[in-house]
């Protein structure tokens, strides 16, 4: 830890635990003790550490070919693009490989749909998002956070955005102009504490969306495939949007792997050249990639966040009883928790949790995130549920 920051810029603040090797949903440190990892890489991880499927894919695809660039066609990328497409209900992939790039995608593909498409003049397009949000660290998505630590003194800042309180249909209603080209939102807010939003906010967007001829664009990077009990959690409103943009899960903890999902209409917009990664697609990814997509298509890990999830937030809110924790949110196997003014702030609590032998990992001061890989067993859960009664002092 001392070599890393010594030779290390200062971006995460890491909890105080080097870890060597994984497998489900435990790790191991340097020195052989094991924690019970209860974040998940944020929701990467969904299918558990060396989840035995997709190492066996990763394997086998680097004994064969693990990049080409996409300056050539390789046999695994139709097929990945063709059962995305298929899981979400679309047409067309654009496959990068992190989060914030899908994010730069999807904000690229509005704008050039607006253009060309909609009809909106030349360099007026606008995308309208919700305070709170986070949808990744480049210079263009700092600009529309509203999160002082993420923004400040990265200006000067792209133009194009308007940003809404969340959860808010009319605020969002009075944004939206003939310049708008697009509506990005994450279904449910992860870093801002896993905030829920109000019943039909989701299809009230989408008929917002819909009557204003404006791209809805739902950020399931972190909510997507699998975490909420659902394959996306925009799923739980029947809704469906224009564009889904996917990161972490995809790539199974394994690769990073993201894309961007949509119509022929709506991705048909982009000509040879005009977009692009080196590594963006690449054989190796798609390998994996293409495992978690028929993992998913069992709709196993689905049932088990809905199961489990159901249980974990059941749990939670007991603990609202006992004066330690002032509210909990969330959504199948993840968890937004408030820890009670007294008993410390996030951060401290999971360093408490810690040394427990549990990781979790604390957001927006008193806030502790709590998304276990998919694949853990209950019994492993109601452990975790127990050091953290522990921790706050509400053991029975």
């Amino acid at each position: 830890m001392a070599r890393a920051e010594a030779h290390s810029a200062h971006n995460y603040h890491p909890l105080p635990v080097v870890i060597s090797s994984a497998e489900g949903a435990w790790v191991t440190d340097v020195e052989g003790r094991r924690y019970l990892d209860m974040l998940a890489g944020y929701s990467a991880l969904n299918f558990g550490h060396a989840n035995p499927r997709l190492i066996a894919a990763a394997k086998a695809q680097l004994d064969r070919v693990t990049l080409t660039s996409r300056a050539f066609h390789h046999d695994k990328f139709a097929a990945f693009c063709a059962e995305l497409a298929e899981l979400c209900g679309m047409e067309m992939v654009l496959p990068m490989n992190t989060g914030a790039e899908a994010v730069e995608t999807a904000v690229k593909t509005a704008r050039k749909w607006g253009y060309r498409v909609k009809g909106v003049p030349d360099g007026k397009a606008n995308i309208v998002v919700a305070a709170d949000n986070f949808h990744g660290r480049t210079t263009t998505i700092v600009s529309f956070s509203t999160d002082p630590e993420a923004r400040a003194d990265f200006g000067p800042y792209t133009p194009g955005f308007t940003v809404v309180p969340y959860g808010d249909l009319a605020a969002l209603e009075a944004a939206v102009d003939d310049d708008t080209v697009a509506v990005l939102i994450e279904p449910i807010q992860g870093e801002a504490g896993v905030l829920v939003p109000p019943p039909g906010y989701l299809s009230g967007v989408r008929a917002l969306t819909t009557a204003r001829n404006v791209l809805f664009i739902a950020d399931e990077i972190q909510s997507g495939l699998g975490r909420t009990g659902r394959t996306f959690a925009c799923d739980h409103e029947a809704v469906v949007p224009d564009m889904y943009v996917l990161g972490k899960a995809l790539g199974g903890g394994v690769v990073p792997v993201s894309a961007v999902v949509s119509s022929r209409e709506v991705l048909g917009v982009f000509r040879p050249g005009e977009h692009g990664s080196t590594f963006g697609g690449n054989p190796l990814a798609c390998a994996v990639g293409l495992e978690v997509l028929a993992m998913l298509r069992t709709g196993e890990y689905q049932r088990r966040a809905a199961e489990l999830g159901e249980h974990l937030h059941r749990e939670l809110n007991l603990l609202t009883a006992t004066g330690t924790v002032t509210a909990v949110r969330g959504r199948g196997l993840w968890a937004g928790v408030d820890i009670a003014p007294g008993l410390g702030t996030g951060r401290a609590v999971s360093e408490r949790l810690m040394t427990q032998g549990v990781l979790v990992k604390d957001t927006h001061g008193a806030t502790i995130r709590l998304a276990p890989p998919l694949v853990i067993s209950q019994e492993d859960l109601d452990w975790a549920l127990d050091r953290l009664r522990e921790v706050l002092g509400a053991a029975a």
